[in-house]
């Protein structure tokens, strides 16, 4: 087990469960806080839309999941990975008249008060949920562990989730990397889509971007700059074809260059009559250019790339 998640209602004292059960096992918490820090670290100061805020959230949370066991105490953790052994999925339940009782004692509250405080937080976080996943409420399969605090308090919650989570870890090691990489690659994917990418890549980048022909070209960009691939957007053209007074008749601009692996990219699309000609232009420069190293694919054939060429995933 990588990740434990660990979500629950408002007031219901899960925030307390969460970070005792981390002290208790040695694994590291992550807050909702602490994730908003990840995430302006990642990506600046930019206002996460909230149907990106999974993807960005795996960006951020997949990484050290590789090298420590987290705690992820934010609501809605359940829902950012895809089933797996080692996700552990817990939430944290309490009747409603507990949680009024929470709230008049935590911000000395009335008991009228303290209803219609939690009437605001359960509106709050329905919204939230509604906005960043398209439904007010998880559905009972993501759960591996529910906790009802009507008949427990925390510090026994706490005991029971760190005794299960312990038992898991007997048969789990750390997130798998190439587990991380799928995650990752499909988050940043769709985070690309959106033309949102780290705040460190974006810099030198405005002028090649505004010159793109093609919003495939674009997203594939973003896709790079997420990976930490430095690339040229068509910077070479290849003369192909020349007549009898040596003028060229014939070339070839590929779309981008990775310095770093010395490898022209051309990106195409599905429509066959561009793949044909496109195919004949590179089986042609290759001929001409023996030494330059040009490969054609689509854009679901950026993960090969990936493979191909080991690149790391971005820290």
């Amino acid at each position: 087990m990588a990740l434990l998640t660990i979500a629950g209602s408002p007031a219901s004292r899960w925030e307390e469960v969460a970070h005792g059960t981390a002290q208790l096992l040695g694994f590291q918490l992550v807050t909702e806080s602490r994730l908003a820090q990840g995430l302006a670290r990642e990506f600046g100061e930019i206002a996460i839309p909230a149907r990106a805020w999974a993807p960005a959230a795996i960006c951020v949370l997949a990484p050290p999941a590789r090298e420590q066991h987290l705690v992820v105490a934010v609501d809605g953790a359940e829902e950012l990975f895809s089933a797996t052994p080692a996700v552990f999925r817990v939430r944290v339940e309490a009747p409603g008249a507990l949680r009024v009782g929470n709230l008049m004692l935590d911000r000395r509250l009335e008991s009228v008060e303290a209803s219609a405080c939690l009437q605001d937080l359960d509106h709050a976080r329905k919204r939230l949920r509604k906005a960043r996943f398209g439904k007010i409420a998880a559905a009972p399969s993501p759960w591996d562990l529910t906790l009802n605090l009507a008949r427990m308090d925390v510090a026994v919650a706490t005991d029971i989730l760190a005794a299960a989570a312990a038992k898991r870890l007997e048969h789990q090691g750390m997130l798998p990397a190439a587990l991380a990489e799928e995650w990752l690659f499909e988050a940043r994917l769709q985070l690309a889509r959106r033309a949102i990418v780290p705040t460190a890549q974006t810099a030198d980048r405005e002028t090649a971007r505004a010159s793109f022909g093609h919003p495939s070209e674009k997203m594939f960009a973003n896709l790079l700059d997420f990976y930490r691939i430095e690339w040229e957007y068509e910077p070479r053209t290849f003369s192909l074809q020349w007549n009898k007074e040596g003028e060229v008749t014939a070339a070839f601009t590929p779309d981008f260059y990775l310095p770093q692996f010395d490898l022209y990219v051309e990106l195409t699309t599905m429509k066959q009559s561009l793949v044909t000609r496109k195919n004949r232009k590179v089986k042609l420069l290759r001929a001409i250019y023996p030494h330059i190293n040009i490969q054609v694919f689509y854009q679901k054939d950026f993960q090969d790339l990936v493979s191909k060429y080991s690149l790391k995933m971005a820290v």
